[in-house]
């Protein structure tokens, strides 16, 4: 099965590239590689403000780390000229979640993108991973994900 036939099967429809809100491009790609930069977590095309521990469930924050998923992979189907069959390896996840000092299930939360991605791309879609609880998130939001993937 393909990408394209797999999000279909999930109901995803991919978001178009967001714009960046500071000095930076949405990906780079050097070689094989593609580094997309963070993408925030969002709710009705709002900033999905919040903090884990506080005012913010695991489930939540999961379902959060999942619309982070998509979101990337928006931007990645641009990044591989509109198409992810380019794909060759989901290489590493980074996620950093707005948690309060004793929050300890950042990894829980991160596993919304990392279980979507695995789900999307298969074996390809296996990846290292880097989960952090961090003071805050820029805009307030409760989650930010960066992506590095190897492309055809």
């Amino acid at each position: 099965m393909n990408v394209y036939d797999k999000l279909k099967q999930l109901n995803i429809t991919l978001p178009p590239v967001a714009v960046p809100a500071a000095a930076y491009v949405p990906w780079v790609q050097t070689g094989n590689l593609v580094f997309l930069s963070g993408h925030i977590a969002r709710k009705d095309g709002k900033p999905y403000v919040g903090q884990l521990g506080k005012n913010l469930s695991t489930d939540e924050g999961k379902a959060a780390a999942r619309g982070v998923a998509i979101e990337l992979m928006g931007t990645l189907q641009a990044a591989c000229g509109g198409d992810l069959n380019r794909v060759q390896r989901i290489v590493k996840v980074m996620s950093l979640v707005n948690s309060t000092g004793d929050f300890t299930e950042q990894h829980l939360v991160t596993n919304g993108a990392s279980e979507l991605l695995g789900e999307v791309f298969g074996e390809a879609g296996q990846h290292a991973r880097s989960a952090f609880g961090v003071a805050q998130i820029p805009l307030g939001a409760c989650v930010e994900i960066e992506l590095i993937a190897e492309i055809r």
